[in-house]
């Protein structure tokens, strides 16, 4: 009835098929991704489709694998958005929030079609069973941290990662990394660098700051108490340049006229600089031949084509401030360190910047035979260092191995033997969804998974709170024990946020595909 009001190229489903289509392609992208789930979970081969950049990308990571992904399904992108939050807010637990939101909608999809459930029913339920959940989660969560646990926390993260076999040594350099912030929370602090070669073992945590940049011809190669004058500006004009334009002369002595004017426009910007009182320049765009050789006469460092983000985190770091205009020296303040040296790592010529002004500047090498496992590395040890700050802003843990899970499913299913209605069923489904998690971690695995969750279900109802799933040999046991821990803050995000969007998409009835409005219609 509505088509007929309606505008060419507009497109509506209606009630069964639009829930159907959007619980399809929520599911859908849970069962992309939940392979990759758990410590034992499978990579996959992101390749690009465009003629002009075959690259390709070997990742487990749930956010990346989402992000490059096309769709054309309504639900299917707020899944991908959530991951994204997930990512940003604590940096993991992306996996896990699109395979817990799915699993809902899996089970809300046999209400809706087999007990005949309203959705505004099963969402009231799903409320109940969150809040019944949150409360068996702060139950669990213990409030001392301490360094040891911190490098737990840091190894369950990695675990799932490509460099699971040299956990505890990332482990090591992320927990070290992070206590350099001394709570700042700025990881603007803590540069990577990807060196190819070697084995990942030889990565290292770096005392300062490196910069992936070559000294200029004739300059000191290494200097001591560096004042750090960082700029933007150009200093390529030591050439002809006035585009769009031409300029007629009639003898070769006018052009040498020309270029020697703009020879002294240049030393006049030079000398400005210099008298800063810097003894090290650093500049985002081109320093040409001529202002280097001016510099390397005053024994002053140039180092050009530092990237914007590379010139940005400087200024973090070396307490200085990037200008572009250089006519008040006084009001330009510089940045410092101690030294500046150029090292060797490998095959690859660094410049290292020790005892910047801020302690907290340290840098990342990461070694490794290959590009992509470079690039897989990275992305792990940004997952570890965001959950280790989140840890820090909200020091409080939790076990990790599914023992939660099965806590917060055995306190939901407790709830719903007490709660009247339809709304128990509802509790119960999400309970159901909750244990699917160490399951589908178990299956991955390659072991049986229903076994142990069985025998871990009866662990918890033994009063064995701590026991979770054994992922080294098959089994369950003492997450205290293993070592295996997770922050607070990343698991409580993860039922919040799967929760929320699995209502949210439940709770549609129409879709509504409009085209654009064209030109003619608007005019």
């Amino acid at each position: 009835m509505e088509s007929a009001y309606m505008g060419t190229g507009t497109e509506m489903e209606k009630g069964v098929n639009a829930r159907l289509s959007s619980l399809i392609g929520a599911m859908a992208i849970a069962d992309l991704v939940k392979t990759t789930l758990g410590p034992k979970g499978m990579d996959k081969i992101l390749q690009s489709v465009d003629p002009n950049d075959q690259s390709i990308s070997v990742t487990n990571d749930g956010a990346t694998i989402l992000s490059k992904i096309p769709l054309d399904n309504a639900a299917a992108k707020v899944l991908v958005d959530m991951s994204k939050v997930q990512d940003n807010e604590v940096g993991d637990g992306t996996t896990s929030v699109a395979v817990l939101c799915g699993e809902l909608l899996r089970e809300a999809e046999q209400l809706l079609l087999q007990q005949r459930i309203h959705p505004q029913t099963i969402c009231a339920g799903w409320r109940l069973a969150t809040k019944e959940a949150k409360a068996a989660l702060e139950s669990c969560a213990s409030d001392d941290i301490t360094r040891d646990d911190l490098l737990k926390i840091a190894s369950t993260t990695l675990s799932s990662k490509l460099v699971n076999a040299e956990k505890k040594h990332f482990a090591e350099l992320c927990v070290s990394a992070v206590e350099r912030l001394k709570g700042s929370g700025n990881l603007d602090h803590i540069q990577i660098i990807k060196l190819p070669g070697g084995s990942m073992r030889d990565s290292y945590l770096e005392d300062g700051f490196l910069l992936e940049k070559a000294i200029g011809v004739g300059q000191p190669k290494r200097l001591e108490n560096c004042k750090i004058l960082l700029g933007n500006t150009s200093m390529d004009t030591d050439k002809i340049k006035i585009y769009g334009s031409r300029v007629q002369v009639d003898s070769l002595n006018k052009v040498a006229e020309i270029e020697q004017a703009e020879k002294m426009k240049m030393k006049k910007k030079v000398d400005k600089i210099l008298a800063h009182g810097c003894n090290v320049f650093i500049n985002r765009q081109l320093i040409y031949n001529y202002p280097e050789s001016l510099f390397a006469q005053n024994k002053v460092i140039a180092i050009e084509h530092a990237d914007f983000d590379g010139i940005e985190r400087l200024a973090a770091v070396t307490g200085g401030e990037v200008v572009s205009t250089f006519d008040n020296p006084d009001k330009v303040t510089l940045g410092e360190c101690d030294v500046l040296e150029e090292i060797l790592i490998g095959e690859s010529k660094i410049l290292r910047l020790g005892g910047c002004k801020s302690g907290a500047a340290c840098t990342v090498v990461l070694r490794g035979s290959s590009n992509h496992l470079l690039d897989e590395a990275e992305r792990s040890l940004h997952d570890a260092l965001c959950i280790l700050m989140a840890t820090l802003k909200h020091p409080r843990r939790i076990y990790g191995g599914g023992c939660t899970e099965v806590a917060m499913a055995h306190a939901i299913d407790k709830a719903a033997q007490e709660t009247p209605g339809k709304q128990a069923i509802a509790m119960t489904s999400f309970a159901k969804a909750l244990l699917q998690l160490p399951m589908i971690v178990a299956d991955n695995g390659g072991y049986d998974a229903a076994e142990l969750v069985t025998q871990l279900r009866a662990a918890h109802a033994a009063g064995k709170n701590s026991y979770g799933l054994n992922m080294t040999n098959g089994t369950i046991g003492s997450m205290d024990e293993l070592g295996v821990m997770e922050s607070f803050k990343s698991k409580l995000q993860v039922l919040t946020s799967a929760a929320e969007a699995a209502e949210m998409i439940l709770r549609v009835d129409d879709i509504i595909k409009s085209a654009p409005r064209r030109r003619e219609e608007m005019m």
